[in-house]
């Protein structure tokens, strides 16, 4: 029996479901397949999404080729279409283990080429949590899926669906599962995190959900939860901040841009004093916290006094880890019929600008860690990372997975020394 090969494209919720596909296409006996799981998020992720899949059909003559995700979702014509493809299915489908026992039952006869449903009629999220994937020393759970806003760039929620989120009580016992593996980290994860529990009875809050899994798995060493929306942070997660060590203390914040009227245009919902507030509070709470962001590059109208409105915010914010995406123009949002789109030299030349605030950020980060004690969760023999999400290299060979508490040396590019 042959495998089937995954290729997966976009964020780390894909690469958590490209995981549990792997599991459904085992259990139904798939062989002999390449599987593309897209991405949807700018026009250049579906070209290279495309791109891939010329070069895997030409390195797999033989083998059945599958495209899915939210690439997949929001433009199946687009893949039925290539002719190196055989199947597109939809971000739901992808998740039913009946997809997959068609697929390996009859790829041809009895299973239509093109499964792709409405996404917005799906209103729970799939039953398909896995026990972790990734290195052996950290795990990603999914707690929600989809979201509820329309951003204006965005094209995700025509990808995703609207939010739904998995209840407390089996995100528990998946982490008591990775615990009792011997995983020391858990990741939460989802497409709008902080709108995590609002479709749920009583509606709790993101905060509520972490205060919980920190009550109920007392044996857990470290719980980080990925990108967050700052303005939707509750009293909870804030208290969270403030008095459970084992929060580690880094957030990765969807700001998107630092001028109000540019974030008006995007239809974010916070302003740009409302990010400032938060990351000081942040700071406050927990002098030790780390952040990131994800910060677009030339947004329609976007100006040179809108654009240095984002370059202070790396430093008003406190930024260290920046995601900088240069702005692409993706069809079916409503960004892209904004007159005055921006030139493309330019939006490459300001993303590069903010690149180049977020290196001096992360080299003055590095600097001010050296000769400071760190615990440091190993990803592999030689290498960590810190509770801020720092790397560190280590000279001697550590035990994968393992905390190892030890002094900061020095610093190499953009990692630490020890």
């Amino acid at each position: 029996m042959k495998p089937p090969v995954f290729s997966n494209h976009g964020c780390r919720l894909n690469a958590y479901e490209v995981e549990a596909m792997k599991d459904l296409a085992g259990q139904a006996g798939l062989e002999n397949a390449i599987v593309v799981n897209t991405c949807a998020v700018t026009a250049e992720a579906v070209r290279k999404g495309r791109q891939d899949i010329r070069k895997l059909r030409k390195a797999h003559p033989n083998a059945r080729l599958i495209v899915t995700g939210c690439a997949a979702q929001t433009e199946p014509d687009t893949f039925a279409k290539m002719e190196e493809v055989d199947a597109v299915i939809g971000n739901t489908e992808k998740m039913r283990p009946e997809t997959w026992l068609g697929l390996a039952a009859d790829f041809i006869g009895e299973t239509e080429a093109v499964q792709v449903d409405d996404i917005m009629s799906v209103t729970e999220t799939a039953g398909h949590l896995i026990d972790g994937f990734g290195t052996r020393s950290r795990a990603y759970v999914q707690v929600q899926n989809g979201c509820d806003h329309r951003c204006t760039f965005c094209i995700i929620p025509y990808g995703r669906g609207n939010s739904r989120s998995v209840p407390a009580g089996v995100v528990v016992d998946q982490i008591k599962r990775l615990v009792g593996k011997g995983f020391n980290e858990v990741v939460l994860t989802g497409v709008d995190l902080t709108s995590w529990g609002a479709d749920l009875p009583a509606t709790p809050k993101l905060g509520d959900l972490v205060m919980r899994i920190l009550r109920l798995v007392p044996d857990l060493p470290r719980l980080r939860i990925s990108s967050i929306d700052s303005i939707e942070v509750d009293e909870n997660l804030m208290q969270a901040i403030a008095t459970e060590p084992r929060l580690m203390p880094h957030l990765h914040l969807s700001l998107q841009h630092g001028d109000d009227m540019i974030l008006k245009r995007m239809k974010r919902r916070h302003l740009r004093d409302d990010a400032i507030r938060f990351t000081e509070e942040a700071k406050r709470l927990r002098p030790d916290m780390t952040f990131g962001a994800d910060i677009i590059a030339g947004f329609p109208t976007e100006t040179d006094a809108h654009f240095e409105n984002s370059l202070k915010l790396v430093k008003d914010c406190d930024l260290t880890w920046l995601h900088v995406f240069p702005y692409s123009k993706r069809e079916g949002t409503p960004a892209a019929k904004i007159p005055n789109q921006v030139n493309g030299t330019v939006i490459k030349t300001r993303a590069a600008q903010l690149r180049a605030a977020g290196d001096t950020q992360v080299q003055r980060h590095l600097q001010a860690q050296i000769g400071k004690t760190h615990r440091i969760l190993m990803e592999n023999p030689t290498m960590g990372r810190t509770e801020q999400f720092t790397e560190v290299t280590f000279a001697q060979p550590q035990t994968e997975g393992q905390i190892v508490t030890t002094a900061i040396l020095g610093q190499s590019g953009n990692q630490l020394t020890a």
